[in-house]
C-alpha cells in the first residue's frame, strides 16, 4: 500500500491516494476521533493512572521501563523485547471490503522487524500474487513482489520520514513500533475493563490519540514518521482500543482512520497483535545493489 497525501491551495485539507499494489484508490481529508482531557478513569491496579499505563505501551515493548513506569537498569537485556505479530488493514469503501493480513516477528529494542504481507485475492489486478515481504526499519520501508514492474529479486525502498501517514498505512500493514508509540499521544481514556485474549489476562483501554503529541513524545528512531504523520493530518486524533497484559505489556491494539473528500468515505481499520515475546529476530537490510532504482509502475 502507498499513500501519497497532497495539500491543496491554501487550505488545511490533505489528499490521500491509498493503492495497494493497485487494490484501490481513494482521495480524502483525513480525520479521525474526537478530543477530550487529559484525566482518565484509574484501573484496578491499586489506583494507576488508565492514561500512563497506555502511556507507557511503547517504552514498555522496548524495555525501556517496566509496566510499573519504573526506569529499567542495566538489566533491561534479558527484558523479553521482540515479539510474533500479525497485522490486518481492513479499508471499507462504496460497500467495498478490502482486508490486507500480515504475519511476522518485530524487535522492539531496536525498531526492525520482518513481515510477510498477503494481498486479498485478485487484489493486484492477477489471478494470484506472491506474499510481498517487507522489511521495517527506523525510517525506512523495504517491500519484495512489489509488483508493479519492479524486478522479482529487487527490493523497493520507502523513506517513511516522507509519507505524510508516516507508515501508518502504507505498506498494507501498520509498522508495530509506529502502532505502539502513537498511544504516547493518548488524550482521552477509559478503561473498559478485563478480558482475555488468546488465553491471556488483558485489561482493555479505549480512547482518542493525538498523533502530533504522539510525534513529540516518541522515542528518537520514531520521531520522525510520526512527526510527517503529524504534519500530513487534517485532523490530528485517531480512535484507538488497546489492550494490555498484566505486565504492561501491549497485546493487541486497534487504530480507526478515516478518509473522506467529495467521493465516498474510505474508513481504514488497522489491528496489530502481539504474542510470543522473546522471539528471535534476524533482518538483514538489502545492500544498495539489490535495492531498486527504476521507475514503478503506476495502475
Amino acid at each position: 500500500m502507498v499513500v501519497q497525501q497532497h495539500r491543496s491551495g491554501g487550505g488545511a485539507r490533505a489528499v490521500c491516494a491509498l493503492a495497494v499494489v493497485g487494490v484501490m484508490a481513494a482521495t480524502a481529508g483525513c480525520s479521525g476521533g474526537g478530543g477530550g482531557g487529559d484525566r482518565a478513569m484509574a484501573d484496578e491496579r491499586g489506583g494507576t493512572d488508565s492514561l500512563d499505563a497506555v502511556h507507557r505501551a511503547a517504552a514498555v515493548l522496548a524495555g525501556t521501563v517496566s509496566g510499573t513506569g519504573t526506569v529499567t537498569g542495566a538489566g533491561a537485556r534479558s527484558v523479553a523485547t521482540s515479539a510474533e505479530v500479525r497485522t490486518s488493514v481492513e479499508t471499507a469503501a462504496g460497500g467495498t471490503r478490502v482486508t490486507i493480513r500480515g504475519r511476522g516477528t518485530y524487535d522492539f529494542r531496536n525498531q526492525v522487524g520482518r513481515l510477510e504481507v498477503v494481498l486479498p485475492e485478485d487484489a493486484a489486478g492477477e489471478d494470484e500474487h506472491r506474499p510481498i515481504t517487507e522489511l521495517l526499519a527506523p525510517g525506512a520501508l523495504y517491500m519484495m513482489n512489489r509488483g508493479a514492474g519492479v524486478p522479482a529479486d529487487k527490493w523497493v525502498r520507502i523513506d517513511t520520514t516522507t509519507l505524510e501517514d508516516g507508515n501508518l498505512v502504507t505498506g498494507g500493514v501498520t509498522d508495530p513500533m509506529a502502532a505502539a508509540e502513537l498511544l504516547r499521544g493518548a488524550r482521552q481514556v477509559t478503561y473498559v475493563g478485563r478480558t482475555e485474549l488468546a488465553g491471556v489476562a488483558v485489561r482493555h483501554y479505549r480512547g482518542i490519540s493525538d498523533i502530533g503529541r504522539a510525534a513529540r513524545e516518541a522515542s528518537p528512531k520514531s520521531r520522525g514518521a510520526l512527526a510527517a504523520a503529524a504534519k500530513g493530518f487534517r485532523t490530528d486524533t485517531v480512535p484507538f482500543d488497546a489492550y494490555l497484559d498484566e505486565q504492561g505489556r501491549l497485546r493487541k491494539v486497534r487504530h480507526r482512520f478515516s478518509f473522506a473528500n467529495e467521493g465516498p468515505a474510505v474508513e481504514v481499520v488497522s489491528t496489530t497483535l502481539l504474542y510470543g515475546f522473546g522471539v528471535p529476530v534476524s533482518v538483514r537490510l538489502p545492500d544498495d545493489r539489490d535495492i531498486y532504482t527504476g521507475k514503478i509502475r503506476q495502475r
